[in-house]
Parts: structure tokens; C-alpha cells; sequence
């Protein structure tokens, strides 16, 4: 065990990067799923393929992009393609095996929304929108998700659905005939939630150290069901935590002149 200390956050990349195998193709995003393939890559899985919807493919970068279209990215990939070909031949075709998502809220058969909060036609809050998520979630062979857990984002049902995971459960992705596994984990502040095998409903199967269920049960916005046991997660290691407090970000470029 570690006698490291380290913040929710931390814990939730670690037990993300655990995750990924050595042999992973993976579709990743900005911010906490960029450090955590990029700590797998620098731990345990050296021969992880890292790719972005900008067009790199199998990517090394020495720094955490800033955004998709970091430079870093391009410059450290074994080939840059089109963003059409990104999603037509290597999505999906079904080349990439695990696909990255979070959003501003789930329901507890894994649905995503990033699209409004409340009514569509008068919403509270218009949010960014899909993006690639809806077809990373359908071909990717696998999700995973990543998110800080409270009421608020995880709801009984999403106010839209912006990418599916289970829809109503049971069998719908299935008769639907969406070829992705669908959302395989969701890596919260508080621990881990899985779907179950049958009615494919999340449930609680780890809690990290120092959290109680009670706390994850008071954190979620449905009667979150626990699997039967519920397992622990393992603290971040010595040897994870200095690599992964070593990641830095990209410096941004010089101010451009003439622009007000």
C-alpha cells in the first residue's frame, strides 16, 4: 500500500489507467483521459496506441496536449489522417478497442448527455453538444467514462441523450444492433460503477480508500444497487504517483500578434 497523499482526482486516473492494456487501441479526449493513457503508456502499458479525433495516431506525447489540435500531438504520432478517415475507416471500422467519454450527466443505464440541462426547447443550460461521443460510444469495442459524482450528474435520466450507453437496459443496445460493448466502467471520484451482466443498470462494484457506500449512495440521483461484493480499490502506488505528478501540460504558444 502507498503512504503517498492523494486527491480524489488523482485516485480517479489511476484506477482509470489501470484499466488499459498494453496491447489498447484507445480514442481519447482532453483532460483527465489524456493523463490517464498517458500514464498507462508511462507505467504498465508501454505498447498502448493513443489516438485523438484531430487525426494522430498512435501518438507519444512528451507533454499533456492542451487540446486535440496540440501540435505535441501531430509531431510525436506515427501518422496524422483526416478527420473523416479518422471516424470512417479507424472508428468505424472498429479498429479502436477502448473509446474515453465524460459528459454533464449519465442515468443509470449509462446514457450520456452533453447537450442541454432541462427542457430542450427552453433549456437551462445549452452545453457543448456531441461531438464524436455518439460514435465512439456505438464502435468503440468498449467505453469508459470518467466523472466527479453527485446528484447532479448522476441522474435517474439524462434530460437528453446525447450518446447511448444502455437506453432503457436489458437488451435494447443489443436489438438496436449497435456494435460496441457499450460503457464497461465509470471511474468516479468515489469509486467504480459497472453494468450489470442482465438489466445492464450501473452498479456499485468498488469504493476507493476512505469512501463509504453510503457516501457513493448519497452521491448518485437513482437507488443505486451494489453488486454483491463490493471490492476496494488499491491506492495509487509510489511508483504512479511520481510518474504521474510528472505529467505536464503543453506551454501555450507566444500571443498573437495583432489580434484584439
Amino acid at each position: 500500500m502507498s503512504s503517498e497523499i492523494y486527491t480524489p482526482e488523482e485516485m480517479m486516473i489511476v484506477t482509470a489507467a489501470r484499466l488499459l492494456e498494453n496491447d489498447d487501441v484507445v480514442f481519447i479526449g482532453i483532460g483527465l483521459p489524456s493523463k490517464a493513457a498517458s500514464l498507462a503508456r508511462l507505467t504498465h502499458a508501454p505498447g498502448i496506441a493513443l489516438i485523438y479525433e484531430s487525426g494522430p495516431l498512435d501518438t507519444a506525447p512528451e507533454v499533456l496536449p492542451l487540446s486535440i489540435g496540440d501540435g505535441e500531438l501531430s509531431r510525436t504520432a506515427k501518422a496524422v489522417v483526416s478527420v473523416p478517415e479518422m471516424f470512417n475507416y479507424w472508428l468505424q471500422g472498429g479498429r479502436i478497442r477502448t473509446g474515453f467519454l465524460g459528459a454533464a450527466q449519465i442515468d443509470r443505464f449509462g446514457n450520456l448527455n452533453s447537450t442541454v440541462i432541462g427542457d430542450y426547447r427552453a433549456p437551462k443550460v445549452r452545453l457543448p453538444g456531441a461531438g464524436g461521443a455518439p460514435e465512439i460510444a456505438s464502435f468503440c469495442s468498449r467505453t469508459l467514462v470518467m466523472l466527479q459524482q453527485n446528484p447532479k450528474t448522476f441522474v435517474d435520466a439524462v434530460d437528453f441523450v446525447t450518446t447511448a450507453g444502455f437506453l432503457r437496459g436489458g437488451d435494447a443496445r443489443e436489438r438496436l444492433r449497435v456494435p460496441g460493448r457499450g460503457p464497461v466502467a465509470v471511474i468516479t471520484d468515489l469509486g467504480v460503477l459497472e453494468p450489470h451482466p442482465d438489466s445492464h443498470e450501473l452498479v456499485l462494484t468498488k469504493v476507493h480508500p476512505g469512501v463509504s457506500q453510503e457516501m457513493v449512495f448519497k452521491a448518485t440521483g437513482w437507488p443505486l444497487q451494489t453488486a454483491d461484493v463490493v471490492g476496494e480499490t488499491q491506492p495509487p502506488t509510489a511508483a504512479e504517483m511520481r510518474v504521474l505528478r510528472s505529467l505536464r501540460t503543453a506551454m501555450p504558444a507566444g500571443p498573437m500578434v495583432g489580434v484584439v
